[in-house]
């Protein structure tokens, strides 16, 4: 069964500061207001992803794991995590500037939450004249004048503004002060976790005129108050091969631009591979199957897949592997 590259239905998410682009743009099928957040492969408790093609249509995540265990994800993979997927892959539209925001560390998360702590990057597939993030502390501060910092409402003043182009891409470690910022579209990889302690929401209201809440004590213990944090990533841009963008403990991240055909040897390589598509389409193939990605779709090619065969004239590919 597992013979095709998988594709899945996204699980779109009205979000205050979300906005049109990925109905639009990104041709995703909704009809709610602001569509912030497309998850596109997630085994969130309550938001488990579904097969959208072929003949495994309509099963979810869930099940292919427990059917197919090491075969989907990697005999390690599945000796490490069993029957849950370890990572969560989104593409996010912020038409308004996220909350300032805060993920705690594993350690924290089971502790508190019983989760996975969220370990993130960001690749900006647009980013609109201007836009920004916010990366971590201009300069160091203490708990303590974190605290007031808030109370006073002048939080923004210490926070680090970094301006952003397409292509740029980012590594969030936990305990990192962040925020998306209006105008930025991007591609999400991270930690299997909805975990997320907001600090400062620029005194929003929603539609009811109630602000969303805040997590400030939870923060100070989550919070790395230094202003030592490196966030963003160089990466290589060569054609056909793996430019590698983030290397981490929980996932790795290639860059591909395709033009052409390239086969890729995942014959020693432990584990699922997801695709996503961030410019133009490709013709996927494993077992002698070929699937299209088009522009703003993930595909997830099983374990088992030794050759993955990728013709386009001109795309642009992460790729994701644990």
């Amino acid at each position: 069964m597992l013979n095709y590259p998988l594709k899945f239905t996204p699980i779109l998410k009205d979000k205050i500061w979300g906005g049109d682009k990925l109905v639009a743009n990104f041709n995703k099928k909704s009809s709610l207001k602001n569509v912030g957040e497309s998850w596109e492969i997630s085994d969130v408790e309550g938001n488990n992803s579904t097969v959208a093609n072929g003949i495994l249509k309509n099963t979810s995540l869930k099940t292919l794991l427990e059917t197919y265990k090491s075969d989907l994800i990697g005999k390690n993979n599945y000796a490490n995590f069993g029957n849950n997927f370890p990572l969560l892959i989104k593409f996010i539209d912020a038409k308004q500037d996220l909350s300032v925001q805060v993920h705690p560390d594993n350690e924290l998360s089971k502790k508190r939450h019983n989760s996975f702590g969220k370990t993130e990057m960001w690749y900006i597939m647009q980013a609109e004249e201007n836009a920004r993030l916010i990366l971590g502390f201009k300069e160091t501060i203490t708990p303590k004048q974190y605290v007031s910092l808030l109370e006073d409402k002048n939080i923004l003043s210490v926070l680090n503004d970094v301006y952003v182009k397409n292509g740029d891409a980012f590594f969030i470690e936990t305990g990192t002060v962040h925020a998306i910022g209006a105008g930025v579209v991007l591609a999400e990889i991270q930690q299997t976790s909805d975990i997320t302690y907001r600090i400062y929401d620029f005194d929003r209201t929603d539609d009811e005129g109630n602000e969303r809440e805040l997590h400030t004590e939870l923060a100070v213990d989550a919070l790395n108050f230094s202003d030592k944090i490196d966030t963003e990533r160089s990466y290589s841009k060569e054609s056909n091969t793996l430019n590698n963008v983030v290397n981490c403990s929980y996932f790795k991240t290639n860059f591909i631009p395709v033009s052409g055909k390239v086969e890729l040897d995942y014959s020693k390589t432990d584990s699922f591979v997801i695709f996503m598509c961030v410019e133009g389409s490709a013709a996927i193939t494993i077992f002698n199957t070929t699937e299209t990605i088009q522009f703003g779709e993930t595909v997830l090619i099983p374990a088992i897949a030794e050759t993955v065969i990728i013709s386009s004239e001109n795309c642009k590919l992460l790729e994701v592997t644990v």
